[in-house]
């Protein structure tokens, strides 16, 4: 994957390895770490400036850590960096008594508002933003909550206007393959996931396109993610797409919409 971006003009940088299976402890919480395989979930870049969010996993607590000599090298360049205020972790941000088993009673409690994180403090994963021009699209979701959301309203108004869309989905966490912007006023929007909100960006001149069935056979493993991995792409430009080698449907959905393919295997994320 690294030498397809490179060969494509994109510079590559990795993180620092880490060993994440050291116990580190808190005032108020005492955990190992995770990994640091996804920095989409952790740096939001906005114009140029890159922030660093708070997290709402115990795990990934640190991860900013393997970012930071690269955050730095940016910084020195000119770069605008901000962290976010990093929560607690405290018992009280967690719902101790959510429903794991039951998918039914997820989806009435997000359908009011109610996740695993409380709004004891400020969280969210930069993941769960999406943005087009000065237009920031969020999702309230297992890892981000509205304090979380409101932080980042305050935080770059006036210059960008941060928007709430939902979606009916019962374990929300991370938006790109629900609801991905794929170029100026065109999205892939998750047919199992339908936005509530979709109908104000067809009245805005939007194109919203349902893509295929992700071809991921039913039995494949998967781990906090779903078949729908196949529409979180990495979109290069407006004309160049980076999917899954052997998602040839979405290819040939691409290839119609007029997209160059890099074939590859995308990283797995927690934004299935």
């Amino acid at each position: 994957m690294c030498n397809i971006l490179k060969k494509e003009g994109v510079i590559v940088k990795r993180p620092d390895p880490i060993d994440w299976s050291v116990k580190y402890k808190t005032p108020d919480f005492e955990s190992t770490g995770m990994y640091a395989a996804m920095p989409r979930d952790i740096l939001l870049v906005v114009g140029n400036e890159i922030i660093e969010a708070p997290m709402a996993w115990r795990a990934r607590f640190f991860e900013y850590r393997a970012y930071r000599r690269i955050i730095k090298e940016y910084f020195n360049c000119g770069a605008k960096w901000t962290t976010a205020p990093k929560p607690t972790m405290a018992d009280e941000l967690y719902d101790q008594d959510y429903p794991i088993c039951s998918v039914e009673d997820r989806h009435k409690l997000a359908a009011q508002g109610k996740f695993v994180t409380t709004e004891f403090e400020p969280c969210f994963d930069a993941a769960d933003f999406i943005r087009a021009g000065r237009d920031i699209f969020v999702q309230r979701s297992q890892v981000t909550n509205y304090m979380g959301i409101e932080w980042m309203r305050r935080h770059l108004a006036p210059d960008y206007r941060v928007h709430v869309i939902s979606f009916k989905d019962p374990n929300p966490m991370h938006i790109d393959a629900t609801f991905n912007i794929i170029g100026p006023g065109l999205v892939l929007s998750n047919p199992d996931r339908p936005c509530y909100q979709i109908d104000l960006f067809k009245k805005a001149g939007w194109t919203v396109i349902h893509p295929p069935v992700p071809l991921i056979p039913d039995d494949h493993p998967l781990w906090m993610s779903s078949k729908w991995l196949s529409m979180n792409v990495l979109m290069l430009d407006e004309k160049r797409v980076m999917v899954d080698a052997n998602e040839t449907s979405i290819q040939k959905m691409f290839e119609k919409l007029g997209q160059e393919r890099g074939r590859s295997y995308l990283a797995e994320t927690w934004s299935g």
